[in-house]
């Protein structure tokens, strides 16, 4: 193998590991960290700007639960089952700088925290049965009619949010 196809192979593989090692603690925390740089505005400015950082949540869908046979009931009881999914609100961490309107030239802060939280949802199911009971003795072995039902699942999300505003001396 020729020394150019050993370099151009070995920085190949090199940034295949790079990227499966950065995307992995992502992955397992479930958000991504979106830092937003305002240094060079701060200096262009020659002014304070505020400090912001988002964490953006990753998409986890779930193993519905499969159809659910129930005696008397010639459908299974969810045709169409409920498909979890979790994920996560997005978080927000700022810190803005407020000027003294009087007294000294002096700073003080504006603290936003709302880290991200879990949502865990349900999507929408239907449970439908046929017009027709399941065969007995009593009429030769033949299903008698009844009314047809059918039924919309409701969806279900679950998540608890919480958040801090503050402000305090200092930047």
């Amino acid at each position: 193998m020729k020394p150019t196809t050993r370099g151009t192979l070995a920085a190949v593989v090199t940034g295949v590991a790079a990227t499966v090692g950065a995307a992995a603690p992502a992955a397992a925390a479930g958000t991504v960290p979106v830092p937003l740089p305002l240094g060079g505005v701060s200096k262009a400015l020659d002014m304070e700007v505020p400090r912001l950082s988002a964490e953006l949540p990753l998409i986890k869908p779930g193993a519905p639960e499969g159809p659910r046979y129930v005696t008397g009931r010639l459908l299974p009881d969810r045709a169409l089952p409920q498909l979890p999914v979790s994920s996560g609100l997005p978080g927000l961490d700022a810190r803005a700088p407020l000027p003294h309107i009087l007294g000294d030239n002096g700073f003080d802060h504006l603290d936003v925290v709302a880290p991200a939280g879990d949502v865990r949802a349900l999507a929408p199911g239907l449970s439908v049965d046929a017009p027709l009971t399941e065969p007995g003795g009593e009429n030769f072995g033949l299903p008698a009619t009844k009314l047809p039902e059918a039924g919309v699942l409701a969806p279900v999300v679950q998540t608890v949010a919480g958040g801090n505003l503050g402000t305090g001396p200092g930047l």
